[in-house]
């Protein structure tokens, strides 16, 4: 059975969701867990803490946050498991549209990635 990486991308610092969201994510991931398609997830705290590891040229360097270029964050992910691409497309668009109807006045990216089960 496919798995999928799912990823919530927004803009850094443009407030808290929603309560409505909030509730509306917790009916649509409790469905979804309980049918056994969301494996794992959840939201993730803000930059001001965050550390890169950057490898260039062989070398490694740290560099900690917050990071005033930041413009876009992942803000959430989640482990996903579907019978089929189009099924897993097909409910990452309900879930983008959660996010509309719920919080319009934020662009969200919601990004869908199929996970790689090695060398093909």
């Amino acid at each position: 059975m496919p798995r999928f990486m799912g990823f919530v991308r927004m803009e850094e610092g443009v407030g808290r969701p929603p309560q409505s969201l909030f509730d509306a994510m917790d009916a649509y991931i409790g469905e979804r867990a309980a049918n056994g398609t969301f494996i794992d997830g959840g939201g993730l705290y803000g930059l001001e803490d965050a550390v890169n590891f950057v490898v260039r040229d062989g070398t490694v360097s740290r560099v900690d946050g917050p990071y005033a270029e930041a413009k876009e964050v992942v803000g959430g992910w989640s482990l996903l498991q579907y019978d089929s691409l189009e099924e897993a497309v097909a409910d990452q668009q309900e879930f983008a549209d959660i996010h509309a109807k719920h919080w319009p006045e934020v662009t969200v990216v919601a990004t869908l990635r199929q996970i790689s089960t090695g060398p093909e």
